[in-house]
């Protein structure tokens, strides 16, 4: 494919996924995720015809425009969006798929100083929310979902969506309507397990907070029964007995312990 070609496709794509792009005069001179690309497609090619400082110098210039930092080493697919196009990071070893989305602020960086793979693989369709990070030469199947914010060490299955930090896969709940042209942008409807898990807490709490009221009202009869046949006739028993002295104070502690159980 030509170099015009993979341009036109990119700034199309762009139609289909922001809402707020009208015309192609305006995504060409204000969208500096379009601009980024644009000269990735360039520089890449300066790359892998051995010219490589001219490369990597094209790529220079592009992050002083765009605030996106694309190594022209790495190899993108087709229809490639950055929405928003600030702070995003992609390294050398990097090998996105067609029709991915990342959001501003995503990292697809490397957990090594070793030569060699050391960055991600997204498969095609892949949508990555605003502040992930995706670390490491783990693979991140086609059409799944990163979550906003999350931190992604390990593989993720086809079709998969992964939240948190670490990212855990998690099972997407049927909601919202997809895009019409199949890219689900309802990235803020994903299951949130830390909620959950909290949610579970409190509830496992409240449960045994009445077991424990429960089993203080039981405590309280008991202490009642055991007493109230014991009657103190003389001192001694009074002071020694086992019977005589609480026998007395039971009545005051009960009092005191049932407002804290009823």
């Amino acid at each position: 494919m030509s170099l015009f070609s993979e341009w036109r496709e990119d700034v199309r794509c762009v139609f289909q996924r922001d809402p707020a792009a009208r015309t192609t005069f305006e995504v060409l001179t204000t969208y500096p995720g379009v601009h980024a690309i644009m000269a990735y497609r360039l520089s890449h090619r300066l790359w892998t015809a051995g010219w490589r400082y001219p490369a990597r110098l094209l790529a220079f210039v592009a992050r002083l425009l765009s605030n996106v930092d694309i190594h022209p080493g790495a190899t993108i697919g087709a229809r490639f969006f950055i929405d928003h196009g600030a702070c995003v990071v992609i390294g050398e070893t990097a090998e996105i798929g067609d029709d991915v989305t990342l959001y501003h602020g995503v990292t697809l960086g490397g957990t090594s100083w070793r030569k060699g793979k050391r960055h991600p693989t997204l498969g095609d369709g892949v949508l990555v929310g605003a502040g992930a990070k995706i670390l490491g030469p783990i693979t991140v199947g086609a059409g799944a979902r990163v979550g906003a914010n999350s931190v992604v060490v390990q593989d993720v299955p086809d079709s998969c969506t992964v939240v948190g930090i670490p990212g855990k896969v998690v099972k997407l709940r049927e909601a919202g309507r997809p895009n019409p042209y199949g890219i689900d942008l309802d990235h803020h409807l994903i299951p949130d397990p830390v909620g959950k898990a909290i949610a579970c807490l409190l509830e496992r709490i409240d449960s045994l907070e009445k077991r424990i009221e429960q089993d203080g009202q039981i405590a309280a009869v008991s202490q009642q029964q055991r007493y109230q046949n014991c009657n103190v006739d003389n001192s001694i028993c009074e002071n020694d007995c086992a019977g005589g002295a609480v026998a007395k104070s039971a009545p005051r502690r009960l009092a005191a312990v049932a407002p804290a159980v009823e």
